[in-house]
């Protein structure tokens, strides 16, 4: 099943993620469930938060992957959404 994982950084995080961020993507590339990542932008194409798209047998190992990414555990977060996902194109 796939899985959206939407989530918006805290407010004047971007420290936060760029200071993260090798060990994030290194997290994406290595845990073998992305099927697309990259960051939502804002106006001005500053990052302000992550879209990631996982490909997982169920919910809870939606959740699990969550909870190992390393921008949580940086705390860069101000929300995480777990949504299944149909993709059409």
């Amino acid at each position: 099943m796939l899985i959206a994982l939407i989530a918006r950084d805290k407010p004047g995080a971007l420290q936060t993620r760029l200071d993260n961020r090798d060990s994030h993507v290194a997290y994406l590339k290595e845990s073998g469930v992305v099927s697309q990542a990259g960051p939502l932008l804002n106006a001005d194409g500053g990052m302000i938060g992550s879209l990631v798209v996982l490909e997982v047998e169920n919910m809870a190992q939606a959740e699990e992957w969550a909870a190992k990414d390393p921008y949580k555990a940086a705390d860069l977060f101000e929300s995480v959404e777990l949504i299944p996902w149909n993709k059409v194109i």
